[in-house]
């Protein structure tokens, strides 16, 4: 079944932005509200750090538009472990804190694992069944964003295709990229964006972006987030890229 594409960047709060992305005056605390008019996605990354209250989650909601998205990243006491199964404990405070008050506006979950976290089959097989498929009534998606290049291989992909699980797409010039469909969503965190570029990115490369995304979207849902790199042009980069995904490139 095909899917939407929802693109954005991470998190909404970020002070170059100010006059760049944001027009200036604009109050802070209508920042997220502008964002989501702007994009059609948010990875909410405060959360890897802090838990929120359940009325910020429902202020979240009731700030962006229908038919927006967020997407979480997991906390970092969940996946920053030595032995990921002992993750119980973390993993249900996460998910209590208040995530489906995002009702459907609630996108899948990045479970961002350490850099030097390296693949063992049996460690991931039990950490993987810790992740429930729903919460209070609301399905839940999973997203693996594996950091260490010993993810690159047959095991994890079987592993994360037979628990419906998908594999974090990262364009990186650090870490591995597993470009394997693994669930019946594609999530995928651009982190190559220029500073000199006002768009972020060559042309070239937003086309071939929005060409995969396309395909990706062919198999279902699918969530492009530019991040990190020159974090001061995701936004544009996001917007260029939404034009071509929208067959509406100036």
């Amino acid at each position: 079944m095909a899917g939407r594409i929802y693109a954005g960047v991470g998190g909404w709060t970020f002070e170059p932005w100010r006059g760049l992305f944001y027009p200036p005056g604009l109050p802070q605390k209508r920042e997220l509200e502008y964002a989501a008019r702007a994009l059609t996605a948010i990875e909410i990354n405060g959360t890897y750090y802090s838990s929120f209250p359940r009325a910020t989650w429902a202020r979240w909601r009731n700030e962006t538009p229908d038919g927006f998205v967020f997407t979480v990243k997991a906390s970092r006491f969940a996946t920053n472990r030595k032995v990921l199964p002992e993750a119980a404990p973390s993993i249900t405070k996460f998910l209590g804190q208040g995530l489906t008050e995002l009702g459907d506006k609630l996108g899948p979950i990045n479970w961002q694992l350490a850099p030097t976290k390296r693949f063992d089959k049996d460690e991931m097989a039990a950490f993987l069944a810790l992740l429930p498929d729903t919460l209070d009534g609301v399905p839940l998606r999973h997203a693996i964003e594996a950091r260490h290049e010993t993810f690159a291989c047959a095991e994890f992909i079987a592993l994360a295709k037979t628990r419906g699980v998908a594999i974090v797409h990262a364009e990186s010039d650090t870490y591995p990229r597993i470009a394997v469909r693994t669930a019946p969503f594609t999530y995928a965190r651009i982190m190559q964006t220029k500073p000199r570029l006002k768009q972020g990115m060559p042309n070239a490369a937003l086309d071939a972006l929005a060409s995969e995304a396309r395909a990706w979207a062919r198999g279902g849902d699918t969530f492009i987030f530019f991040i990190s790199a020159a974090k001061e042009r995701n936004p544009a980069a996001a917007q260029a890229f939404l034009r071509r995904v929208r067959k509406e490139v100036s």
